[in-house]
């Protein structure tokens, strides 16, 4: 192993082994976010639901990617090939400068994405009120939001359900003494609505979502540091 760094190749095989987790807990996360029923529930009868499924969907794609990039840069590493170590240096840098470019985009059209949600939210308001199999599964997602969070209705909390919300009012009943309440047709419902509470679940997604990313590229500019470093050494052996 003469003219090759043991310090270099073995930090080169653990952040990669650490990157290729990542990739792993990305793909496991996105599938479950894509298949999680709660969140087609609220969003499938919506106008985002396209738009959402092809953001996870690519979180899909790219969790895969990193899982492949991840296990090209052990190989490489622990057999010390330049062919793997130069792939995964270019596949990197391309996967750290869409993920830079992703995330000047997501900067610049949040407010954009937040008034669409917005506008989404109170036009499907509407379906509380009416019948329909889109209804329905709209109807029976809120419901058990409301179960699970403690809020009523979506906008204008329980007048949201109309002619619905005798079959629905137990999901409403402020049984909760810690929360505000408030009085529709004669019984104590929550106050609160469940658009503030799926709002402030988004705005803590998004947090998460920076978070990872800012983690993930620090683990890229490693991995691209000790590649180029142990692609140099082992051409100069």
């Amino acid at each position: 192993m003469a003219g090759v760094s043991g310090c270099i190749k073995y930090s080169m095989f653990t952040f990669n082994f650490l990157f290729w987790l990542c990739g792993i807990l990305i793909l496991a996360l996105s599938i479950w976010v894509r298949v999680s029923s709660d969140s087609q529930g609220i969003f499938n009868s919506t106008n985002v639901s396209s738009s959402s499924n092809a953001a996870v969907d690519i979180l899909i794609a790219v969790g895969a990617i990193i899982m492949i990039m991840g296990f090209l840069g052990c190989c490489g590493a622990i057999k010390e090939s330049r062919c793997m170590l130069l792939l995964f240096f270019i596949g990197l840098l391309l996967i750290l400068l869409l993920q830079v470019t992703a995330g000047i985009l997501g900067a610049v059209f949040k407010s954009k994405s937040d008034l669409i949600i917005n506008e989404t939210l109170h036009e499907n308001a509407k379906l509380l009120s009416t019948t329909g199999e889109n209804a329905k599964q709209f109807q029976q997602a809120i419901a058990e939001f409301q179960k699970e969070f403690k809020c009523c209705g979506l906008i204008d909390g329980a007048a949201d359900w109309g002619n619905n919300f005798q079959p629905n009012s137990e999901l409403c009943k402020c049984l909760d003494t810690q929360r505000p309440c408030t009085t529709y047709k004669e019984q104590q419902v929550y106050k609160e609505t469940c658009i503030s509470t799926i709002k402030d679940l988004l705005a803590k997604s998004f947090i998460i979502v920076i978070g990872i990313a800012f983690g993930l590229a620090v683990i890229e500019i490693l991995g691209l540091v000790f590649s180029m470093v142990l692609y140099c050494q082992i051409g100069s052996k």
